[in-house]
């Protein structure tokens, strides 16, 4: 191979593994397009060029929500003793499509309510697949088994617990301390029993409908989004692709705003403190995986950074 061809190929091999990471080299923080509503101020983050995004392998891939609608996978129980199988789910493919799940993503229903441990694709196959999974209702373990369906995420402080400890014992705690700061009722420790309180959900939908109609009058070149509270970030998601970004918002938005109902106080964090956040995850790779060894998560499918998750930080 002669120089010239061994330069071209380097060259290439090396913007390939650019646009694969989820840093400056392919993002820009919106910071001018920043939207705040009540105790929630969301910043966008943007693919530059205005494209979709590489996504490398991730054509195919299709996230949970929109499998469980459409009918392309399938969850059940991996057995019926609790002791045993608490801990997994099983699931299993119905089409040609890979299907994307969150690491604190819920799948409600079964014996009691699950939350996804990490992130992972789930290629086509004929076979039984397996998903570790947490519980998020401690009172309850049903001898029927109820139909699965999407939960939704959980909020920061959940997400944080999950990622940071994932023990048992600490997650119902987390969502214990949750039902009694909202006073929500319930008869099983379930974490989306805030979802029937009928004031919180008023109070939610509010949020809910001002920051997606602010994403709906933007441009579709955003996968991800760092949000605020107070003098807190309290958490950043980032994606390969627009589409799974887009088909993951409402969710994520549930989920932030939750947070901020319990928890939230007014924007009060400047600009600068921000920014600094933002440096630290985003400057470039061997930064951001320092930074996310202590503050989050990096999912990759082989040299493709799929998804990038913050969690809460106290004011900088």
């Amino acid at each position: 191979m002669n120089v010239k061809c061994f330069l071209t190929l380097l060259l290439g091999c090396s913007l390939v593994s650019a646009s694969a990471q989820l840093t400056y080299e392919t993002l820009y923080v919106d910071y001018d397009s920043a939207w705040t509503f009540k105790n929630l101020k969301i910043i966008p983050i943007r693919r530059k060029g205005g494209g979709p995004g590489p996504g490398a392998g991730l054509a195919d891939v299709v996230p949970l929500n929109q499998a469980l609608s459409q009918g392309l996978v399938s969850v059940s129980e991996r057995g019926t003793t609790s002791f045993e199988n608490v801990h997994w789910l099983r699931i299993n493919t119905h089409s040609d499509k890979s299907v994307y799940i969150a690491g604190g993503e819920i799948v409600a229903g079964g014996r009691q309510d699950r939350m996804v441990v990490r992130d992972t694709i789930l290629r086509p196959s004929a076979k039984d697949q397996y998903v570790p999974v947490m519980c998020v209702e401690e009172g309850r373990w049903s001898d029927k088994e109820k139909k699965f369906g999407y939960g939704g995420y959980g909020n920061a402080h959940l997400r944080k617990t999950l990622d940071s400890t994932p023990n048992q014992v600490l997650i119902w705690r987390e969502i214990d301390k949750q039902l009694q700061s909202g006073a929500f009722k319930n008869n099983t420790q379930a974490y989306l029993s805030r979802n029937l309180d009928k004031k919180y959900v008023s109070g939610s939908d509010d949020y809910f409908r001002y920051f997606l109609d602010k994403f709906k009058r933007s441009d579709s070149t955003i996968v991800g989004f760092v949000a605020i509270s107070g003098d807190k970030v309290i958490g950043s998601d980032i994606f390969a692709t627009r589409d799974l970004f887009y088909h993951q918002l409402e969710p994520l938005l549930h989920s932030y705003i939750d947070d901020v109902m319990l928890f939230g106080k007014p924007v009060s964090m400047k600009d600068a403190l921000i920014r600094r956040y933002m440096d630290k995850l985003l400057k470039d790779e061997p930064s951001q995986t320092e930074f996310c060894r202590k503050n989050g998560k990096i999912f990759r499918e082989g040299t493709q950074v799929v998804h990038v998750n913050t969690f809460l930080k106290e004011s900088m």
